[in-house]
């Protein structure tokens, strides 16, 4: 793609970056045959080589984000398919993430766009808060229908919502066999409140694997959810007090991971090394942070899995998370470690294509969230499975919280299956 950036603005290193990848862009449209949206909507402005001519008419000419601009790039996922479909390597995550900001920067939102954006971007990183409201949803329960829409189906899941287990706490978790290795952990800020026993399944398959496991109070919010939201400076904090944190630890010890069990998180953190690539403090802390990090899935297939039990004959429909196998393109691994654990594993037809979980995007999006949420509740009941594993929490949200289409099956993360399939107690939603 022809670019005419003036000298001016390719000095900006993130102008000179996003015309890098803009002129790797050659137009061929295999985007547009992966994209969710582009397949629901049908417009050449919801595909992503529609979304890539609306950021590189925006930063090319230096001019505020219009109307049209802000809809149809709030409208994708950012699910990554089109990233895996294209053949030229163009780093859509990137360009995207400049147009975020970008809109962020020069448009003026709705007082109740604005509102609701920041009550996300401050309420879900932070899991004290985030705690604390879960605590009044539950109290006032029966004020959700005066919720808009949008924000009403994701009220009536967590007021209804049975946390099972504690959170884990910052602590150093020892391993029950021989120890081989020294990891930290990212226990996530929606997760870990949401879901505690996710990383408890987590801490035992890591212990039973040798793995002394360190979770350390200091690590917040990776800053996904921020950045998603175009919220830069937020999310730059999240991400510069994490690299400081888990770098302090790995200076007292040596760190041989990073461990993180929600894939949409882990995506960003093994991004952290570009996003602060021009920080001369943190570039390089940044960039051995972001080698460190891996998803769990990943680093058991590493050093291999051993100890399997499973004697029950149960059929395992995966669903396998965007930002895993498109964002890490991690895709093979979760099904031969089910398989290695006795389950028979099915996979769902469209399963490259996303849930409409995407982050926020079930609670800015929620009519286009529902459309996917129903194809792919379709395509997982088509498997007839006992069980729906995928690896990510809000891909699990998403699945349960249709409010036309009810499963009559647990869905679980991958790593609990792991856990019970190794040893570990039957995950609780299955009981």
């Amino acid at each position: 793609m022809q670019t005419k950036f003036p000298l001016s603005q390719i000095n900006d290193p993130n102008i000179k970056d996003a015309n890098d990848i803009l002129r790797s862009c050659v137009h061929c449209g295999f985007c547009n045959s992966s994209c969710p949206t582009y397949l629901l909507m049908g417009d050449e402005l919801d595909g992503p080589r529609g979304r890539i001519y609306l950021i590189k008419e925006m930063l090319e000419n230096d001019r505020p984000a219009s109307p049209v601009d802000v809809k149809h790039l709030d409208r994708c996922l950012g699910c990554l398919s089109c990233m895996t479909a294209c053949p030229s390597g163009v780093n859509y995550m990137h360009l995207m993430e400049y147009g975020r900001r970008h809109i962020e920067q020069t448009y003026r939102r709705s007082f109740f766009e604005r509102l609701v954006r920041n009550f996300l971007g401050v309420v879900l990183p932070n899991p004290k808060i985030f705690k604390f409201m879960l605590g009044l949803a539950v109290i006032f329960r029966g004020f959700k229908k005066f919720l808009p829409r949008n924000l009403r189906k994701t009220a009536h899941y967590v007021s209804n919502l049975k946390i099972q287990g504690k959170v884990v706490t910052p602590n150093r978790y020892m391993p029950i066999s021989k120890h081989k290795y020294r990891v930290g952990m990212l226990t996530g800020c929606v997760q870990s409140q949401l879901n505690p026993e996710i990383n408890k399944a987590t801490i035992r398959l890591l212990n039973r694997h040798g793995c002394e496991v360190i979770v350390i109070e200091d690590v917040e919010c990776c800053g996904a959810l921020n950045l998603h939201l175009g919220q830069k400076a937020k999310a730059f904090k999240h991400i510069k007090s994490n690299v400081d944190a888990w770098c302090n630890e790995a200076e007292r010890s040596k760190l041989d991971a990073i461990i993180v069990n929600t894939s949409g998180c882990g995506t960003t953190v093994k991004d952290y090394g570009h996003l602060l690539r021009d920080d001369e403090k943190y570039s390089q802390k940044a960039k051995n942070i972001s080698l460190l990090s891996v998803d769990i899935i990943e680093f058991i297939s590493r050093i291999g899995l051993r100890g399997t039990s499973i004697e029950e004959k149960l059929t395992v429909a995966y669903q396998a998370p965007c930002s895993l196998q498109h964002g890490q393109l991690i895709r093979d691994e979760p099904l031969e470690l089910l398989k290695a654990c006795g389950f028979e594993v099915v996979v769902p037809n469209h399963e490259d294509l996303c849930c409409g979980a995407a982050g926020t995007y079930h609670i800015l999006q929620g009519k286009l969230s529902e459309e996917l949420q129903t194809k792919k509740i379709k395509s997982l009941v088509e498997c007839s499975p006992d069980i729906i594993a995928t690896g990510n929490v809000g891909c699990m949200m998403q699945l349960k919280t249709s409010e036309t289409n009810i499963l009559s099956f647990p869905v679980v993360h991958t790593v609990e299956l792991l856990d019970w399939g190794t040893g570990g107690p039957k995950p609780p939603s299955m009981n």
